[in-house]
């Protein structure tokens, strides 16, 4: 089972598809309000995501996969196997998002100023903070991102006893090694192999990635 990134679909996995196609069953489904799923009604928090996702598996009979997820479907794999250990396998995590470190001055100091834009000009506040990823947003889609982004899951990740591998790219800069390193921590069963790339290593590098993913599947 593949689970995507954020504004990202289940395209991303192409060359892992195709590769995996051969000894497996393989599923890739796009996250609601993603690709050509539908649209979001209301706004999603990660606990809605892997709610969602559990369907999905009960709808296609899908019992207890090995699961590979990047940076967005990482939280949802998390999560999901944090509630329900036996309802996955395996788990293969690239980029993995989740982690939240301790926030400084500055960042309290944007959010506080944003916060007082807001109230003064909401249209304003709106087109000058945020990413660009947040701007490109529909106004449910931001409330749903707000609720995604500002979840820690290490505690989640602290419930997990499947075997877990974390693959990191060497460059990723979005995800970096420190946020893979303090997941690492948080899980039981759990270990990290690195690969040249940034946060789409498992793209840039498909090879290296298919073959660590096919030795943690294979053992």
């Amino acid at each position: 089972m593949f689970l995507h990134g954020y504004l990202s679909s289940k395209e991303a996995f192409t060359a892992q598809v195709e590769y995996f196609s051969r000894f497996y069953r393989v599923t890739a489904f796009d996250f609601l309000g993603f690709g050509d799923s539908g649209r979001l009604i209301n706004a999603f928090s990660v606990d809605d995501y892997a709610e969602w996702t559990k369907a999905v598996f009960s709808l296609l009979n899908i019992q207890k996969p090995h699961i590979v997820a990047h940076s967005f479907g990482c939280r949802v794999a998390v999560k999901l196997a944090s509630r329900n250990p036996d309802a996955v396998d395996k788990l293969l995590l690239t980029g993995p998002a989740g982690v939240i470190f301790k926030r400084g001055l500055s960042y309290k100091v944007k959010v506080g100023t944003y916060r007082l834009v807001k109230k003064i000009a909401p249209a304003f506040a709106e087109k000058r903070f945020g990413s660009a990823e947040y701007r490109t947003l529909s106004s449910v889609m931001k409330e749903s991102y707000k609720k995604i982004v500002n979840e820690d899951l290490r505690n989640c990740a602290k419930k997990i006893e499947n075997r877990v591998l974390i693959v990191e790219g060497t460059e990723d800069t979005t995800t970096p090694l420190k946020e893979a390193r303090a997941y690492l921590d948080c899980f039981k069963n759990g270990e990290l192999k690195t690969i040249e790339g940034g946060h789409f290593a498992f793209v840039q590098n498909p090879l290296s990635f298919n073959l660590i993913a096919e030795e943690f599947f294979y053992e």
